[in-house]
Formats: C-alpha cells, structure tokens, sequence
C-alpha cells in the first residue's frame, strides 16, 4: 500500500511540474509583451507532514501545501520582481504586470540582469533527489511514539521530554527565463527528531538528536534515534564550571559544521561587495593549514545539497574553495559576481555540497587522543560572529578531556577568538562525517582558543 501511495506520489509530483512549467513560460510571455527586455521566473509546489508526541501524547500533526511563482523582470537596467501564491493564469499576468510597474519606476543598476547564456544548464545529471515516504498521519504518529519511548526508557534521570517528531516533505520547483532556459525538478526530505531532559537532584540538562535524509529508507531507525539523545542528555549531569583559560577545542562532527558555515559566510558575494567580511581580498592566500582541502561537490545522487543548476539557472559543477590551505574560491551568484568584477560561481540560492577533506583516519576518539587536555563541545549557542573583524564568541556546553579520555561534563562556558586565527590554528579533521546538511565534516580540532568559565 505504501509503494502505491508513493508513486502515487511522484505522479502527482510530475504533473505539479509540468503545470509550472506551462505558468513559468506564461510568465515570461507576457513580461516580453509587457515591455521587458528581459525576464525570470520561478514556481513551486511544496507538500509535507509533521507529527509530535510529546510524554505520549500527541502534541500535533500539520498537514501543508504551498505554492507560488516570483516574478523578475528587466527594463533596461532597471529592476522589478512580484509574486502570488495564485497560479491562475489571470494571477501570473496580474503578478507580471506589477514587476512590470515597479521596474519602471526603479533606478537604474548596471549589474541587474540574467545570468550569462553560456553558464546556463542545457543538460543535467539525474541526481536521485526525489523519494516520496507513503506516511500517513497515525504512520507518523507511531514512529515519533516509538522514537520518544525509546528516549525516556534510557535512564530513570531522564524526568521531562520535549517531544519527538517525524516529518516528510517533498515539493517540486521549475526555473525559467529570457535566455531561452526552462528547467525544473522534485525533491525530498524526511526526519526524525527527539530531545528530551534528564534531571539529577536540582540539576536539569536537556539534549537531543535527529536523522535526516532525501530518501527514508536511509533514516536512523526511530528508537535509534531517542536512545541516542536519552543518553546525551544523561552523560551531560553533573557539570561543571571551570576556570577561564587558553587551551585546544575540538568541535564534534555535529558542530563542527558551523564553524565551516562561517567560513562560507565570510565568502559570500554579498558580504564581499558590500567590504563586510575579514577575508576580503584574500583570493588566492592561505587562511587554513597547509593540509587543508575543501570542495564543493552539486552532484552527490541524494545528498541534501544536491543541484543540477543554481536559482538563475547557472549549470553547477565541483570545484575547489580551499586546496592546499589556500582560498581558491567565493561563493557568488550573478549580481555579486557583476558587483565584484568577476564570475558567477553557480552559487545563487546557496552552497552545494561543501566536503571538508579529513587529515587522517579516526574520528572523535582519535582526535581527543590527539588534543590530550582541552575542551570537547557538542553543543554552541547565540550568535556572536562579527563578519568584519572575525572576532567570535559564542555560548557553548560538553565535556573537559584530561589524558584524551573525557573527564567530565562542562557548562556555563564561552568559547572565543577570532575566525582568522582560528582557522590558522585548526590542527586536525576527523573521518567521523556528518552528513546531514549542505557542509559535511568530521570532528575539527583547533589548537587554542579562550574559554571562558569562572
């Protein structure tokens, strides 16, 4: 029954595509007989399925489905862009006719424009992004039951749970424009999640884990699931404060990631024309260690970042951000690229797959080995990145290490320095990748940074 619901739909899927494709093409028509000089437009159908349980009881279940197409159209170098959740041919036109209006009344913008033709995608790899999950609400509801079970049955201590929940979704978005490209396709992604709270006397430590994938057959089982954030939140008892000092922190592999989300920041188009990011102008110097290796890889088949072309349309492909220590790469759409004298880089609407090459074999057991005596986080709070300066400072709770062993459970704490010095500074990635997001890296050590305590 399942196997029916699930082509059933991708059936669906396809035809939803299908109609944007025919309001995609409507659109640009009537931007081109509107006046335009040139145009884009997107549409997209999204649908998915939400369930909670919390202390076993059901806390909610959304159902959704939304849809809508954006609008941009050219009049010279003057800009105007309009959108409706309305896919009646009447609203597109009425949406067209809007950008229309506000584009002849912009100013004028010499890098407002189209992606170049010849960048565009005019063939693509079938990348496997799409595997629709035949879950039904009481589907739903058993796994998340079945996963917060599992949580609260890991220890007497675990006192309160914040609840479990099971989600899919899948959606389908087209692309088109002036230059003659039309091109669309379907995705998909499921989860799984529970975060639950242990408790000894007056002591309260919350903590939590998740699976995520395109396709649901490659999901965490649900009770793997709860036990695994039963037995993070209980090993996190007992914390304790310790004494501002300077020393190693290893990141592990589930927020290591964020470290390399800054990098990623600090290297967009945007935050480079606009003079905001302590990595301007460092094209082709070494802000890593020699050994260093990163690369971004759009055509991994089912992974999360995946994409056959980028939100204008812009054919991706791989290539090297950091090899050899050295930044070989930004990460810029159409307009930043214009604004910065340079070329698209495929990256409108985000990074694709960021790889971070490990320095040896051995995952975290290796690296606290390696660290001796320092600081493990496995969880960071606020956001306290100046993209300027790189100055960092964020909130953070995990475990002291003493003899590469860990000795106990640390909270209350800040880790700080600045980006810069940090990534100089990092002294080792461990194989244990993390793969449920757009960046995937192992464990990162970094040499010293302050950790500030008492």
């Amino acid at each position: 029954m399942a196997a029916e619901t699930e082509t059933r739909a991708a059936a669906d899927l396809r035809a939803e595509r299908a109609r944007c494709e025919r309001l995609v093409a409507l659109a640009l028509e009537a931007a081109r007989a509107g006046g335009a000089d040139a145009a884009e437009a997107s549409a997209s159908v999204d649908r998915g399925l939400s369930a909670t349980v919390r202390l076993g009881e059901v806390e909610t279940v959304e159902f959704h489905r939304d849809q809508g197409i954006g609008v941009t159209v050219y009049v010279g170098r003057r800009k105007g862009s309009a959108s409706t959740a309305d896919l009646r041919e009447a609203s597109v036109r009425a949406a067209v006719e809007a950008a229309l209006a506000i584009a002849r009344h912009a100013g004028e913008d010499p890098c407002a424009g189209l992606a170049p033709p010849e960048r565009l995608a005019r063939e693509w790899p079938e990348l496997d992004l799409h595997h629709p999950w035949g879950l039904d609400a009481e589907g739903a509801i058993a796994l998340a039951t079945a996963c917060e079970d599992a949580a609260r049955a890991v220890d007497r201590r675990i006192a309160n749970s914040e609840g479990a929940t099971v989600t899919t979704h899948e959606g389908t978005s087209v692309y088109g424009n002036t230059h003659g490209f039309l091109g669309g396709y379907e995705g998909s992604r499921h989860s799984v999640s529970c975060a639950v709270v242990a408790r000894e006397g007056e002591a309260m430590e919350r903590d939590w884990w998740w699976t995520v994938a395109r396709d649901p057959a490659e999901l965490e089982a649900p009770e793997a699931v709860g036990r695994r954030a039963g037995e993070r939140a209980v090993r996190r008892l007992g914390g304790r404060k310790i004494a501002t000092r300077e020393c190693p922190v290893l990141y592990a592999a589930e927020v290591a990631g964020g470290l390399i989300g800054h990098f990623l920041g600090a290297i967009r188009g945007g935050r480079l024309y606009r003079r905001a990011s302590f990595l301007l102008d460092r094209l082709g110097e070494r802000v890593f260690p020699e050994w260093m290796a990163i690369r971004e890889d759009p055509h991994i088949p089912k992974a999360l970042g995946s994409a056959p072309f980028d939100a204008e349309g812009v054919a991706t492909r791989p290539r090297e951000l950091v090899a050899g220590g050295v930044l070989r790469g930004y990460v810029l759409d159409t307009y930043s690229a214009c604004r910065l004298g340079m070329e698209t880089t495929g990256n409108a609407g985000g990074v694709h797959n960021v790889l971070v090459a490990p320095s040896r074999s051995g995952g975290l057991e290796a690296l606290l080995a390696e660290m001796g005596e320092g600081l493990l986080v496995t969880e960071l709070m606020g956001h306290g990145v100046n993209y300027v300066t790189g100055d960092y400072s964020r909130g953070a709770a995990g475990f002291w290490v003493e003899g590469g062993r860990i000795a106990h459970p640390v909270h209350e704490i800040t880790v700080a320095g600045n980006l810069a010095e940090m990534f100089r500074a990092i002294a080792a990635v461990g194989d244990d990748v993390d793969t449920r997001g757009r960046v995937r890296t192992g464990s990162i050590l970094v040499g010293r940074m302050t950790v500030a305590g008492d």
